[in-house]
């Protein structure tokens, strides 16, 4: 069993950190967590007796076998330099958007490091989470194994090559503000509808969790499950009907497209 070191413990970080030790993945005494708002730190404390914070990432660092960068991709240059020193051999994963293999790899280059990227999505924080690990990594057999149980404690687990990520952020990495934008949209219409918001945040969320289900349980295309909800002549083809006439599947696409590019970009 390894010590694991987080250095970062924002949103991103802080979903990683929760569904994990949620899930018994490893025991809050083998993790020693590192953040500049003492806030966070102590917030995390409190919520799993024995996990051991500290607002150095030099001894995050330097205390760990494993360390797992979630920082953001503007600070991570900076958070490399001042760590580097203590990387000297150890396993190191990043889920920073934009930073390329080869860019870590370089930051890196000749502490004897080994590599990783990763890019996972917030619902880790309750399990579901959907995690790209990156084929071109550097990581041992064994210490690609620990990754892959850490992001399959809180969540689906998928390796790809580098060359598709831009498309994974897009899909999966920055989607949940999306759904979140649309499950929003579907509970003003319950409530302009005269549905208590409460109410129609639960049937809204309902639904888009059990249409997600029904797509990795069934093995069904998408469109063929939307078809079976549109009777002729019914409410739901006049729904979808309004849909297309407002670009709903169009605006998706242009999103997603943007996002990618913004990936592409900041990979540069």
């Amino acid at each position: 069993m390894k010590r694991l070191g987080f250095i970062g413990a924002g949103n991103m970080g802080g979903a990683i950190l929760s569904g994990m030790l949620q899930r018994g993945c490893l025991p809050a005494e083998q993790v020693i967590v590192s953040d500049k708002a003492e806030s966070q730190l102590s917030r995390y404390a409190k919520l799993y007796p024995g996990l051991k914070t500290t607002t150095d990432n030099r001894q995050a660092a330097r205390e760990s076998q494993m360390v797992l960068l979630a920082v953001k991709p503007q600070f991570l240059r900076d958070v490399l330099a001042e760590v580097r020193d203590e990387l000297q051999g150890k396993a190191v994963v990043s889920i920073a958007a934009g930073w390329t293999q080869a860019q870590l790899n370089q930051a890196l280059a000749s502490t004897g490091a080994t590599v990783l990227r990763a890019m996972p999505n917030t619902p880790a924080l309750v399990g579901e989470g959907m995690t790209a690990l990156c084929a071109e990594h550097t990581l041992s057999l064994e210490d690609y194994a620990f990754v892959e149980q850490i992001f399959q404690a809180v969540g689906r687990v998928v390796v790809l090559p580098e060359r598709l990520f831009d498309g994974m952020i897009a899909v999966c990495g920055s989607s949940p503000a999306y759904l979140y934008m649309m499950l929003e949209a579907m509970g003003d219409g319950a409530v302009r509808e005269g549905l208590p918001r409460k109410t129609a945040y639960e049937l809204a969320a309902q639904a888009m969790l059990g249409c997600a289900k029904m797509v990795l349980e069934t093995g069904e295309h998408p469109g063929a499950l939307k078809d079976a909800v549109c009777s002729p002549a019914g409410t739901t083809i006049e729904a979808v009907a309004a849909l297309e006439r407002c670009g709903f599947r169009s605006a998706v696409l242009e999103a997603m497209a943007a996002c990618a590019d913004k990936s592409r970009e900041m990979s540069k």
